[in-house]
């Protein structure tokens, strides 16, 4: 089974809550992973904050995403 984000909702700060297709809900902090040109525009809270799921992951309207093993792979916040 190909893993993917089926959900995904703002949490706080650069915090998103995933659902993934294996029944896995985790939330996690992507503030350390905003480096680079397509993702340093999302430093900006309200860019950061306007995000879709689409084609199996989270991505923004600039065009930045993550792969979803990526998401997957990041620790947990509690």
């Amino acid at each position: 089974m190909f893993l993917e984000v089926v959900k995904a909702e703002y949490v706080s700060g650069y915090r998103i809550k995933l659902w993934f297709n294996n029944q896995v809900t985790k939330v996690v902090d992507l503030q350390s992973s905003l480096h680079g040109r397509i993702f340093e525009p999302l430093n900006d809270i309200a860019k950061f904050k306007d995000f879709t799921v689409k084609f199996n992951t989270v991505e923004w309207k600039n065009g930045a995403d993550f792969a979803p093993e990526y998401l997957y792979a990041l620790p947990a916040i509690i």
